[in-house]
């Protein structure tokens, strides 16, 4: 009853792992260069929600914002209660890769299948195997 009760407390983080393992799969598995993006995609949110979600403690209810002024009255300050923002800052940028890795991945897939009329892998691998044997 304890392992129940335990995999139910991290539901997120299962959640998370099943993410992940779609994206993986997705990316080993399939032909079509689309649907590895995709799945990379996948991938990369699921390692983006992970982080941002570790950054969360119970009891941190506000931000590491001192209001109190300046000197010893700051350092009094108990910061035990503050949420860190550090991963949520990093995951921005990670956002910004993932976003940047997603469009220049598109515009790849673009200029192949402008060039051989597919985006699955073995067709493409034919057509360059069939190019060299000329």
């Amino acid at each position: 009853m304890e392992t129940m009760e335990f995999i139910v407390s991290k539901y997120n983080y299962w959640m998370y792992i099943i993410l992940m393992m779609i994206g993986f799969y997705a990316m080993i598995a399939k032909n079509n260069l689309a649907k590895k993006v995709v799945g990379m995609n996948i991938f990369q949110t699921a390692i983006i929600l992970f982080f941002v979600s570790t950054a969360s403690k119970k009891g941190g209810a506000t931000i590491p914002i001192i209001q109190h002024g300046h000197g010893e009255a700051a350092d009094i300050i108990n910061t035990a209660q503050y949420i860190n923002p550090l991963p949520h800052v990093l995951m921005l940028t990670a956002i910004v890769v993932m976003v940047s890795t997603f469009g220049v991945a598109i515009a790849l897939l673009i200029m192949l299948y402008k060039k051989y009329n597919t985006l699955e892998e073995d067709e493409i691998l034919n057509i360059l195997k069939a190019e060299d044997g000329k």
